[in-house]
């Protein structure tokens, strides 16, 4: 009788213990991504590259909902025959929140809104740049196992006005607002920086997370 009560004590325990985990989620694990693009445009003997690295970083707050930030860079530089044209980097602060829908199995759901700052200087000539951005997003998270999930996302609406003040000339600012639409780059970016053709934004993301 002993030995039967002590088994169903260990079982109910277990089922308790399990129903616990399955309740609380992801809640307090923390995940850790990162952004990485390189984009090389050639035409004689010009040469423009962009490169970004970011770095982002979270905590789930609640079973479905994490919170995180990230902090990296981003380098637009142009090449001819003479040398370097224009030589840009930003630093990139980008503050984001997620909520998480349960689809199938380890597919899910999700939505997010990011506001990334963006600032910096074209160095060849003294030109600042600043931005300020919005971006809600949606994608799809596959959790492969406990520790690493495979995630796409999509841009579905975008915000951003960004401000190019060379030193000595006339500021200029540019306000974009897209719906579904992959950015372009404005010629006002064009022409400070360079002429590489750079999107400050990525409408596009796919990559891995790693969850701990």
């Amino acid at each position: 009788m002993r030995k039967i009560l002590l088994v169903v004590g260990i079982l109910m325990a277990t089922l308790t213990t399990q129903a616990q985990e399955k309740s609380q989620g992801l809640k307090g694990a923390w995940w850790a991504t990162a952004q990485i693009g390189y984009q090389q445009t050639k035409q004689g003997d010009v040469k423009g590259t962009n490169t970004t690295i970011l770095p982002l970083a979270g905590c789930f707050i609640s079973p479905s909902v994490t919170v995180g930030a990230g902090i990296g860079m981003i380098n637009i530089k142009a090449d001819n025959a003479s040398g370097t044209a224009a030589n840009t980097s930003l630093i990139v602060f980008e503050p984001l929140v997620r909520k998480y829908w349960n689809v199938s199995g380890n597919l899910y759901f999700f939505g997010q809104l990011a506001t990334p700052i963006i600032s910096g200087k074209e160095k060849e000539s003294n030109t600042k740049v600043t931005q300020f951005g919005a971006a809600m997003s949606g994608g799809f998270d596959f959790f492969v196992s406990k520790s690493v999930s495979v995630e796409f996302s999509y841009d579905l609406a975008n915000f951003t006005a960004t401000t190019i003040a060379p030193d000595g000339g006339t500021k200029t600012t540019v306000t974009n607002f897209s719906v579904a639409h992959v950015a372009t780059a404005e010629a006002a970016h064009v022409d400070a920086l360079g002429g590489s053709g750079p999107n400050l934004t990525t409408p596009l993301s796919f990559g891995f997370k790693f969850i701990f």
